[in-house]
């Protein structure tokens, strides 16, 4: 057929080999998008192909994400809920807006979001340590208050008096009688967000924004035992499996073993 196209065999071998392995990059494409819970973009998805040796340019995997029909969940757009006023307690701004920390558990940082389970609202909270963006506690519940908080510390493996420092906004819920006991019972420093300043929780905010795309957003929860099992399931992914940005595109817990290594 060659010699009857006039055309050489080599062509013929590479336009095969070429189909074949868009064929194999489009496997793993589709494997890595679903696999991730429909979260990752071009960015991520080249990262995670370049681990199984495959170079493929952005361009390319949007492409084919193009044609097979892959939306990331973040071309959603997002509702901002508005902030429920705040305490006026004297606490100072400890972290300052320095969220990059060097530190296992130096610094702790949390907030709340809300969920909808069967037609009522419920909330979650997770405990962020800023040094390697792990979420080392979490909780859920019908009520946005300090004992939804107190579960969450409850999820924390280790001692909690390794956390040095607990940062959060000025809601009501994070400043009470009962955080506090609880607090000095583990020696744990306090500071709280400027007055009307989200921006001193950044990544409590950045972390529940993702929360909301990949996870919340993504579901239909029927009871409070199917959130708390849904949570779980996501906080081991996030921890485990989902690699970040901003720790170089390692995993949480890769980071952390990796800090570990160069410490020895």
């Amino acid at each position: 057929m060659c010699d009857v196209l006039e055309i050489a065999r080599s062509t013929f071998y590479y336009e095969v080999k070429a189909e074949t392995k868009e064929d194999d990059v489009t496997q793993a494409i589709v494997e890595i998008f679903h696999k991730n819970r429909k979260a990752y973009g071009t960015r991520k998805i080249k990262v995670k192909l370049h681990e199984r040796g495959l170079v493929v340019s952005r361009r390319q995997i949007g492409r084919i994400m193009k044609e097979n029909g892959l939306v990331s969940t973040y071309t959603v757009a997002q509702y901002k809920p508005h902030k429920t006023a705040c305490n006026e307690a004297t606490t100072a701004n400890v972290l300052n807006r320095e969220f990059e920390q060097s530190e296992v558990k130096r610094f702790v940082v949390s907030d709340l979001t809300y969920v909808k389970v069967q037609n009522r609202w419920h909330y979650i909270c997770v405990l962020v340590d800023l040094f390697n963006r792990e979420i080392i506690g979490h909780s859920a519940g019908p009520n946005k208050d300090a004992a939804l908080i107190s579960r969450a510390f409850a999820t924390v493996k280790g001692d909690l008096r390794q956390i040095q420092f607990f940062h959060t906004d000025r809601g009501s819920e994070f400043k009470n009688q009962k955080m506090d006991e609880l607090l000095e019972t583990f020696e744990i420093g306090r500071s709280l967000s400027m007055k009307g300043c989200p921006y001193d929780n950044a990544v409590a905010e950045a972390t529940y924004k993702i929360m909301k795309t990949e996870f919340v957003n993504q579901m239909n929860f029927q009871s409070l035992r199917q959130l708390e099992l849904e949570l779980s399931d996501y906080v081991n992914w996030f921890n485990k499996h989902r690699i970040h940005g901003t720790l170089g595109y390692m995993t949480p817990i890769q980071y952390r073993y990796a800090a570990l290594k160069k410490v020895v």
